[in-house]
């Protein structure tokens, strides 16, 4: 029996011996901490956000979004909710943050059209299906990104059946600062 499993077993009042990590939502637990236990058998505290989705997707007050094939109203009424200027389709010049939808390769061909529409701060969100339902690939929309001078810096589970991997312009070809005044 180990320690964590010993202090469970005798009562979970006190925390648990040093190095020792309980698991989420157990009593004494740290807030947005879990253990996460390696193959190598080592484990590691894994930190789980707390953070809105609407913050971890960047939607600042004001911001000018595009929607491109998402279809999901939950995502759009919180997006709504936070800022008016949103598009559905072809972005308006100056967009701040694009989502494309996109389950195969050649859903990515939209992406030097957005590239071209999105300030140099700004950002493509790219959301496909995950898991066993996933058509597309990361490392295919990594590729794709890559060959549009894209580079991706984020992955947000954007529901419980999509996710969504962030490109951005790197800092290094961006024109001034890249921040829209």
């Amino acid at each position: 029996m180990s320690g964590a499993e010993e202090h469970r077993a005798a009562g979970a009042g006190a925390p648990p011996p040093p190095g020792e990590l309980r698991p989420a939502g157990e009593p004494g637990a740290a807030a947005g901490l879990r253990e996460e236990r390696r193959p190598d058998g080592e484990r590691r505290p894994e930190v789980v956000s707390t953070r809105p989705l609407i913050d971890k997707l960047g939607v600042q007050p004001g911001a000018r979004i595009a929607i491109v094939g998402v279809d999901d109203p939950d995502v759009l009424a919180l997006i709504r909710d936070r800022t008016p200027d949103v598009t559905l389709g072809e972005p308006l010049p100056d967009t701040d943050i694009a989502f494309l939808a996109a389950d195969t390769t050649a859903e990515l061909d939209a992406l030097p059209a957005l590239r071209a529409r999105i300030v140099p701060a700004g950002a493509i969100w790219v959301v496909s299906r995950k898991g066993k339902a996933a058509t597309l690939r990361d490392v295919e929309v990594i590729a794709a990104a890559r060959a549009h001078d894209l580079v991706d810096n984020k992955v947000v589970a954007f529901s419980a059946t999509h996710t969504a991997l962030r490109l951005v312009i790197p800092r290094a070809l961006r024109p001034g600062d890249g921040i829209r005044r």
